[in-house]
């Protein structure tokens, strides 16, 4: 029985031993109604935002002052703004001590939690509470922490004989001090995505390397290190995109202080916007910070695509 036309493109696929082409599917009319309000969402949510912060980037607007027409002037001129290049550099002196820190012991935790342990349950559960507190609630809690004379904090030096440290309220300390409260609250996201990773790992390999004398550092380092590397990628992207945006700890602790010593780009942008009224300027910084998280976010899905091949994903 003669093949149709319609059936050749996929019978000439299967005898070469490539994949047939994917068929192109039309909306029907009947369908539109479930789409349009989700486009509606879309282009009122997200894409419009981002077309007026274009728009008004272009433009020297400021609360008073009629708006007029500047052109790239915003962005040049960024270029020559030292609060905003001190800015940039701190937020990305943050956003990597607050990656690494809760990167490492999330994975140590996972790997602890992993273990067959007495009321593990139970263990999970209060290990991961920092996590559904409130940011502000946080602030406030950790700013009487910090107190020099008496936080806690402090405290607890002296009985190890260290002496008081400053903190949050000396610029040498602050992005440290708050990196801390950020790998408090956040190391539990990355201990649940390493566990599920644990989770799905096979146990075949670990037989056999047991079988072969490897010890518990070895099975680590050669098995379960590189076969969770894809789930390290997504918290990695994840703390990422996170630290670089983060505003409400850092401004209800600090508010960018002591000086500008804590003030990263969300609160540089912030200044501008509404305490300054530069609305213009801060919407060419808002662009700025915009394509940096994208750039960010673009670098870390590739080599999270490369390393698919783990989980044996195409």
């Amino acid at each position: 029985m003669p093949a149709s036309a319609a059936t050749l493109p996929d019978a000439g696929a299967r005898e070469s031993g490539r994949p047939p082409r994917p068929r192109k599917s039309r909306l029907r009319p009947s369908q539109w109604p479930f789409i349009v309000p989700a486009l509606a969402v879309v282009v009122g949510v997200i894409i419009f935002p981002w077309l007026f912060t274009l728009w008004m980037s272009v433009n020297g607007w400021q609360i008073g002052v009629e708006q007029h027409f500047v052109g790239l002037e915003n962005y040049v001129r960024l270029m020559g703004d030292a609060r905003f290049i001190a800015s940039m550099g701190r937020t990305l002196v943050y956003t990597a001590l607050s990656v690494i820190a809760p990167l490492v012991l999330g994975t140590l935790a996972a790997l602890v939690f992993n273990a067959r342990l007495p009321a593990r349950g139970l263990l999970r559960g209060i290990f991961v509470m920092p996590m559904m507190a409130t940011p502000v609630a946080i602030a406030l809690v950790w700013t009487m922490m910090f107190h020099p004379q008496l936080g806690i904090l402090n405290y607890l030096l002296s009985l190890v004989g260290i002496g008081p440290q400053a903190w949050v309220f000396h610029p040498s300390s602050v992005i440290a001090s708050l990196v801390m409260v950020e790998t408090w609250q956040w190391t539990p996201l990355v201990m649940l995505i390493v566990l599920g990773g644990l989770a799905s790992l096979p146990t075949e390999p670990y037989e056999s390397a047991s079988l072969d004398g490897a010890n518990a550092w070895h099975q680590f380092r050669y098995i379960t290190f590189p076969m969770i590397i894809p789930f390290l990628l997504i918290a990695v992207m994840i703390r990422t995109i996170d630290a670089l945006k983060s505003f409400d700890i850092i401004y209800a602790i600090t508010q960018g202080g002591p000086g500008t010593a804590s003030e990263t780009i969300n609160l540089y942008l912030y200044s501008v916007a509404f305490t300054y009224y530069d609305v213009g300027y801060g919407s060419a910084i808002a662009v700025v910070f915009f394509v940096l998280i994208i750039a960010l976010s673009l670098v870390l899905m590739s080599l999270r695509q490369r390393t698919s091949w783990l989980l044996g994903e195409e």
